[in-house]
């Protein structure tokens, strides 16, 4: 586990330019080079499908930084997945959904041909920490982030991968604590990513 693809889905909004996650995604190169990981990144300003394709196939996990937009990923990263991840549907990310017309009886997802591979969703919120995992606040009712982003869970697993532990920075734009949050980061990788050597 020493090939790490970072993918930052954060572009530029009217109320928020982007800088904390290029700021986590800065912070997780750094840590993981000087700990012997090789590192590629990802972003949605540019990139070509089959380079990110080649990219996937090469790490051995994948980071992928992203604020939450309207409970989910932003649109610009639901048009790469739409892209990059229908064009790695040939055999190289997954083939199809690993069912056949001769064998329509087998699992539905299990075509994912990046079995071994590892991926980290790492999430900054507007939400406060206390929303999830609270049955007394009504707008989640009382479920966690990683139900909320089943769906992101479910791609990766579509290609056959494993999570590591999903990490969150809550509150960011109405009462942020930046300074906990990059120490949580940074610790939360040093947990997750053991030196290489």
């Amino acid at each position: 586990m020493k090939n790490v693809l970072i993918i930052n889905t954060h572009e530029p909004y009217p109320f928020s330019e982007g800088k904390l996650n290029r700021t986590l995604v800065e912070m997780a190169a750094e840590n993981l080079q000087t700990r012997g990981y090789t590192i590629q990144h990802s972003s949605m300003s540019q990139y070509e499908v089959e380079q990110e394709i080649e990219k996937h196939q090469w790490a051995d996990v994948i980071i992928l930084q992203t604020p939450v937009n309207w409970m989910g990923v932003p649109w610009t990263f639901k048009k790469y997945m739409d892209e990059v991840y229908t064009a790695g549907m040939d055999g190289r990310l997954c083939d199809g959904d690993g069912r056949t017309r001769k064998d329509p009886a087998k699992q539905y997802g299990s075509g994912g041909t990046l079995a071994g591979k590892k991926y980290l969703i790492s999430l900054t919120y507007n939400a406060p920490a206390i929303a999830f995992d609270n049955p007394e606040q009504t707008f989640f009712e009382g479920k966690g982030h990683d139900e909320l982003f089943w769906p992101t869970h479910l791609n990766f697993r579509f290609f056959g991968m494993e999570p590591l532990k999903t990490f969150a920075c809550y509150d960011v734009l109405k009462n942020p604590d930046v300074e906990n949050d990059f120490k949580r980061f940074t610790d939360h990788i040093n947990d997750q990513f053991p030196p290489v050597g």
